[in-house]
């Protein structure tokens, strides 16, 4: 069987890094795709070092643009790519633009799709990665769902049947393999931090940048908090609080930093004694290291993280943020446990489900 995998963005490096390692380890034939939607050179190479990710066999290079152009020039390039190494399977994770584009490129050319993280559903059609998952389910041939309501959503639109396998998150196995790195790290004490003593803040959705009254309420919110901040700034991020000249208010009260690498933005997270943010992997990331996560967001995907109480969402208003940060702060906040089938096992089980589309 020959396998490839295909990735865009730095989220998708987390998940298809166990996936590309069990492929290996089985001599399994793959290729490694990476269209280059997320184009930051350093950051990308970051990430691939940090995951132990081997040099992509093809870099794409299709950056920036609308969402039309990064999904056209990606499924033009894929097309190209799929037509001159044809695989028998074409692997897609997540759900930016990278894997719409790769799961229409697959399907028109009659190979089939398996989608990692299948079922996801935020009910929020605002979202363009709600109508990338929703597209992409519809026309992959094997689902690979990280939770039970995944697979409950999927049923709801018609998606059942043997093809849709409970396997878990990948992303948690991810996390767990580099655990002991995370560990050794020590990158909030570089930043001047006490363990157990600050928030760690990732903003960096449209619903939030892209509206002046929503992003000046998180900045109100930080700004006023009795618990330190440290806030490493998306690009998105930092070009909209330049816009609005909040930039220096900020920095008196708030530690704003560049995008960090995984491995430091993991210890950075493990050592905090809370999360904001509007992250669908963060919200993942701290359900795993124990750390309470508030999501300052109207919806979300990763709704088991709130059932299993390791996430709550919060209305993006200052007054509620800085409530719920106070709850956390004074002790208001239960325990919890990894959610199942988040373990080590988890890329076992995607190369299973996808050494029996031969079968």
């Amino acid at each position: 069987m020959n396998v490839t995998c295909v990735v865009g963005a730095r989220p998708n490096f987390v998940k298809i890094s166990p996936i590309i390692a069990e492929l290996h380890n089985r001599c399994m034939a793959h290729r490694l795709v990476h269209t280059g939607q997320h184009y930051d050179f350093e950051m990308s190479a970051s990430f691939f070092a940090d995951l132990d990710l081997p040099k992509p066999d093809v870099d794409l290079g299709i950056g920036s643009g609308t969402h039309a152009v990064q999904t056209g020039m990606a499924m033009m390039g894929l097309e190209e790519e799929f037509e001159a190494n044809r695989p028998d399977v074409v692997v897609v994770v997540g759900d930016v633009n990278s894997t719409l584009a790769a799961a229409l490129a697959a399907v028109k050319l009659h190979i089939p799709v398996a989608h990692v993280e299948a079922g996801y559903r935020s009910g929020d059609f605002s979202m363009p990665e709600e109508v990338n998952r929703l597209v992409v389910d519809q026309i992959s041939q094997l689902l690979l769902a990280p939770t039970p309501d995944a697979v409950v959503n999927l049923a709801k639109e018609g998606v059942e049947g043997d093809h849709v396998v409970f396997v878990g998150n990948v992303m948690a196995e991810t996390l767990l393999r580099h655990l002991h790195k995370v560990k050794a790290r020590a990158k909030y004490a570089e930043l001047g931090l006490t363990a157990g003593e600050y928030a760690l803040a990732t903003i960096h959705r449209a619903e939030n940048t892209d509206d002046e009254c929503r992003l000046r309420a998180i900045c109100e919110g930080f700004h006023y908090s009795s618990v330190p901040i440290v806030w490493p700034l998306h690009p998105r991020t930092r070009k909209k609080l330049e816009e609005l000249k909040l930039i220096s208010e900020l920095a008196s009260r708030v530690t704003l930093t560049e995008p960090m690498p995984y491995l430091d933005l993991l210890n950075v997270m493990a050592n905090a004694r809370m999360v904001l943010t509007d992250s669908g992997g963060v919200q993942e990331e701290s359900c795993m290291l124990g750390v309470p996560c508030l999501t300052l967001r109207d919806n979300t995907e990763r709704k088991l993280t709130v059932d299993v109480g390791a996430n709550r969402l919060v209305p993006v208003d200052r007054r509620e943020i800085i409530a719920a940060i106070e709850r956390i702060k004074n002790g208001k906040y239960p325990s919890w446990s990894a959610p199942e089938n988040w373990d080590i096992e988890v890329s076992a089980r995607i190369v299973d489900a996808l050494a029996s589309l031969q079968g």
